[in-house]
């Protein structure tokens, strides 16, 4: 629901749009390398009866275990290296799972766009810090509304995309004292329309994927404006591996991209669809220390695994040019296509 919130709103900047724009389109719409990956199907061993729903969110700890966050309960699910399923964590304290990052000293950070709140839990998800209130969505230094996403800087602070509804950066210090945020709805640098994930490299920078404008956009941890990338499709989720690259869930065009520092395109994988290997909203995603990658898939109800492979890639087989599962309009339904029966007579 949330996601079609903006269809209106995107719309309207249509027409607002600046020559970016149209580099943006073009840009999207090129060939690319195909990233050498193959799907693992059923990787992940579910409970007997048990299934997925909507996936949001999907992350490693240090002993190379999967999390995986998701829009029916059990919300909050642990599995081995291998997809073995371990325990449910977290029973109650969420409502619509969003965003989920593991930190270095393995607390599991989590945000829930349906009861505004972000959540530090320990390895056996006990609550180690609140921030925000359940359920009461504003604008203040210690309220968001409806976030998405946090990142954490070197010296500990906490940095959160407060998307849907505030469209800004936060700034805690490690113990969630406010500091400082920055950014408003529009389309010039430093605003968005719709901050959906936040990352932050070796260097201190930080990236945020402004999903609706199509770019992602780079800040200090100040939050001054350094540059932007744009061309890149729809960017929903962002994942920094240990080269710096960057990686990042396209779930507009429905596809994985790799990016390198400046922002270029090395590679792509996936495309629409419901077969294995293909996306229908991809959203965030994780790699790990053998360069495995995990999707959250949402309208598919999973996570997907892919494992490189050794073969040499060439040009990527799809090409996006228009954004899969979104447009919709009402239903005329069976109610215009009948006759009205007619009233009972009064006795």
């Amino acid at each position: 629901m949330h996601e079609r919130l903006f269809v209106l709103l995107t719309l309207l900047l249509a027409f607002a749009v600046n020559a970016d724009a149209s580099e943006k389109a073009a840009a999207s719409s090129e060939p690319v390398p195909e990233l050498p990956y193959r799907v693992l199907p059923n990787f992940f061993q579910l409970p007997d009866g048990k299934n997925f729903g909507e996936v949001s969110g999907v992350a490693l700890n240090s002993a190379g275990h999967i999390f995986v966050f998701q829009r029916r309960k059990p919300m909050l699910v642990e599995f081995d290296h291998d997809g073995k399923y371990l325990r449910e964590l977290g029973d109650g304290l969420f409502d619509h799972p969003h965003g989920l990052r593991i930190d270095a000293e393995d607390n599991i950070w989590t945000t829930d766009d349906g009861n505004h709140l972000v959540l530090k839990l320990d390895r056996d998800g006990h609550v180690l810090l609140v921030l925000g209130r359940r359920g009461v969505a504003a604008e203040a230094d210690w309220l968001f509304n409806e976030p998405t996403d946090v990142a954490f800087g070197k010296g500990g602070d906490i940095f959160v995309s407060d998307g849907y509804g505030n469209s800004r950066v936060m700034k805690f210090d490690r113990t969630g004292k406010f500091l400082k945020s920055w950014g408003n709805y529009g389309i010039k640098p430093g605003q968005f329309n719709l901050p959906h994930s936040i990352v932050i490299d070796q260097e201190g920078l930080v990236y945020v994927a402004d999903r609706e404008n199509q770019r992602i956009q780079i800040f200090d941890q100040e939050g001054k404006f350094l540059k932007q990338w744009t061309g890149l499709g729809y960017p929903y989720g962002l994942f920094i591996t240990p080269d710096q690259h960057i990686w990042m869930a396209d779930g507009g065009y429905d596809r994985i991209l790799e990016l390198d520092r400046d922002g270029k395109i090395l590679g792509a994988l996936g495309e629409p669809g419901h077969a294995p290997g293909q996306f229908a909203w991809a959203h965030f995603l994780a790699l790990d220390a053998e360069r495995r990658l995990f999707v959250a898939d949402v309208l598919n109800w999973r996570a997907q695994v892919f494992a490189p492979t050794n073969e040499k890639a060439g040009l990527s087989s799809y090409v996006p040019t228009v954004r899969m599962f979104w447009d919709s309009k009402p239903s005329s339904g069976w109610e215009s296509h009948h006759q009205q029966a007619p009233l009972p007579k009064k006795k």
